[in-house]
């Protein structure tokens, strides 16, 4: 288990900011797949109790981060081809559909602010900073589920955000498919941009797909 996101927790947003702090330490593999997950330890090292450390470990579990068994505790979910084979076409669908709402809904300013996160994620690939540069693409997708201005979308794709995620960030150790996703994104702020919906949608969702094969070449050991 990693020390290196261990700052104490600021008590105004203590359930936010844990659930956010376990999940970026599992997404980004700080906690390994399998691990089991000790609430001594991580209280210790977060500096808070028990309860809102369970509470954190249940709404990770609905994510599909945790498995949390009776009288066993909870464990670090195996990424497995399976649950990416269940998850990735429903994503997939719900993405192309956010392109296309956000194409018709954005705001000048929603699609300048993708703009920018682009410019900041192509920088970070350039220096090769994968972490900072996976949030920057988060954020581009985020803008973009914004944009759409659709609550039930938001929660569709927040539901099935844990799994994604953590293959999103898999995906793009590979240098080829690294270089593969940033023309990709490329391609999805000049829709964006445009506010060509369909063409957007039909990106994301080729996207994501590319992402998936991605994650199971590195799941199978080729990548």
């Amino acid at each position: 288990m990693t020390s290196s996101l261990v700052e104490p927790i600021r008590r105004l947003s203590l359930h936010d900011e844990l659930v956010g702090r376990l999940r970026e330490m599992i997404i980004e593999g700080h906690l390994a797949p399998g691990e089991k997950l000790s609430e001594q330890a991580l209280g210790d090292l977060f500096h808070v109790s028990r309860t809102p450390l369970r509470e954190a470990l249940k709404v990770l579990a609905t994510e599909g981060l945790i498995d949390i068994k009776p009288n066993r505790g909870a464990s670090v979910a195996a990424l497995t081809v399976a649950d990416l084979d269940e998850a990735f076409p429903i994503m997939g669908a719900l993405e192309a559909l956010s392109g296309e709402l956000a194409c018709e809904n954005a705001t000048d300013d929603q699609i300048a602010r993708a703009r920018t996160l682009h410019h900041q994620m192509i920088e970070k690939y350039q220096a090769g900073a994968l972490s900072a540069y996976f949030r920057l693409n988060e954020n581009i997708h985020e803008v973009i589920l914004e944009a759409a201005a659709n609550p039930t979308l938001a929660r569709m794709q927040h539901g099935l955000s844990g799994r994604v995620r953590r293959a999103r960030y898999m995906a793009n150790m590979s240098p080829a498919r690294w270089q593969q996703a940033v023309e990709e994104h490329e391609a999805i702020i000049a829709a964006f941009a445009a506010r060509d919906g369909k063409r957007l949608g039909e990106i994301l969702k080729r996207h994501l797909a590319n992402k998936l094969e991605a994650v199971k070449t590195a799941l199978a050991g080729g990548g």
